[in-house]
């Protein structure tokens, strides 16, 4: 399968964080959308990228590194350009081997103590493998261990909230198993009508939930690996604070 690394994007990635939004979810963000993501100190963006080949060994994991020193990975934009819509539509087995691949994007607002999880999405062909789970630990471990980044208020993320459609099950399980509760819900919140329920997890600086989550990382990764993916390595900790 390849290499499964956890990177923040640069501006040169743009073009394939759009043409996953368009093809994930229906084109919610503009690419001057994920412009402002990128250079805003308090949006936490990552995108799990498909590598052939492993990256350099220093690099360090996105779940062990604080969001204040997270350094752009550029240059996925620019090899997927010209070749990702075709890339996209054809089968698996018919991509070049060297080719470098966007598989999904995350994104966590830190307002106030809250880690405001706006974006979670994998690209449709890759789904129901676990990497929309890996994905959200990574999204979780992070908001634990940071801070608010604005200079006057460096206030610990204490809580998660997101908003989910009500028909969306698998969504909905996937949350839930790491404790968000429904607390609210946006009547006709989305562009069709549908309401969206509004989900809660007030755990993040417990060390029962920390426990938890280093747990979801082992078995998440087991379940990776042994379908043929090999993770980045890591140093582990989620104590940054």
């Amino acid at each position: 399968m390849g290499y499964l690394a956890c990177q923040t994007p640069g501006h040169d990635d743009i073009t394939a964080l759009v043409a996953l939004d368009q093809r994930s979810l229906g084109g919610l963000w503009s690419a001057e959308a994920y412009r402002r993501e990128i250079d805003s100190p308090n949006s936490c963006l990552l995108m799990l990228v498909h590598r052939p080949n492993a990256i350099e060994e220093a690099a360090p994991d996105l779940s062990t590194a604080s969001i204040a020193d997270l350094q752009p990975a550029k240059g996925l934009g620019a090899v997927m350009s010209q070749e990702f819509t075709r890339c996209l539509t054809s089968n698996e087995s018919e991509r070049p081997a060297s080719e470098v691949m966007l598989l999904g994007l995350g994104c966590y607002w830190a307002i106030l103590d809250e880690a405001h999880i706006t974006v979670l999405a994998v690209d449709p062909r890759y789904q129901r493998r676990g990497l929309g789970q890996w994905l959200l630990l990574n999204l979780l471990l992070s908001a634990c261990g940071c801070r608010n980044l604005v200079p006057a208020d460096h206030r610990a993320l204490t809580r998660a909230t997101l908003e989910v459609r009500p028909s969306n099950s698998r969504a909905l399980a996937l949350y839930e198993s790491f404790g968000f509760e429904t607390l609210g819900r946006r009547r006709r919140y989305y562009a069709d009508g549908e309401d969206a329920l509004i989900l809660w997890q007030n755990s993040l600086k417990t060390a029962d939930f920390r426990d938890q989550l280093r747990q979801r990382r082992i078995t998440a990764s087991r379940r990776l690996e042994r379908q043929g993916w090999q993770l980045t390595p890591t140093k582990f900790s989620i104590d940054r604070t």
